[in-house]
């Protein structure tokens, strides 16, 4: 018998609070999920993406990742890398905008109040360029990703359940932003 690594412990927490807040709580729907080995560069990725339960069209995304180095650090415990041992955690937001201009802006300021002024994020808004009808409603689609700077650990389990509760607090400012 072995034990888990830490990605595999933080999956399995990460996976059981939001399944729970998909079947039992009925906040969320769970719509996307991943879970990959890369064995050419022995990585491993774990993601669930989900909206509001009921709601399509904003969707968020959960991203745990954990690096070979990171793997290294944790089972040969060194000592003097132990900022790279654990994992990767980020996090998506997509939207839909009719007018970038004025909601970035606006989504930018309620990214700093739920999350904190020091979260590093970015704003990539894009579109689809519908060449048959030029005249179409043109709607921008806003992808909004966090990252963490430290590594997580089996220490920040506990802070699942805030993780969840902002990223739902967001994906509902999200949605009154949006319409």
């Amino acid at each position: 018998m072995f034990d888990p690594t830490v990605f595999e412990n933080v999956k399995v927490a990460l996976e059981n609070h939001f399944y729970d807040l998909d079947n039992l709580d009925r906040a969320i729907d769970i719509v996307g999920r991943i879970d990959r080995m890369e064995m050419a560069v022995m990585s491993r990725e774990f993601g669930l993406r989900f909206t509001l339960a009921g709601i399509s069209g904003i969707s968020a995304e959960v991203r745990l990742s954990s690096s070979l180095r990171q793997l290294a650090a944790e089972l040969l415990e060194l000592g003097g890398d132990s900022a790279v041992a654990g994992c990767t955690l980020s996090l998506c937001f997509r939207v839909a905008l009719s007018e970038p201009a004025a909601q970035c802006p606006q989504i930018e300021g309620m990214i700093r109040a739920i999350w904190g002024a020091d979260m590093p994020f970015t704003q990539t808004v894009s579109y689809v360029y519908e060449q048959d009808d030029p005249s179409a409603a043109v709607f921008y689609t806003n992808k909004i990703e966090l990252k963490f700077r430290r590594t997580i650990g089996e220490e920040q389990m506990e802070d699942i359940p805030e993780l969840a509760d902002h990223m739902v607090q967001t994906l509902r400012q999200l949605k009154a932003l949006a319409h």
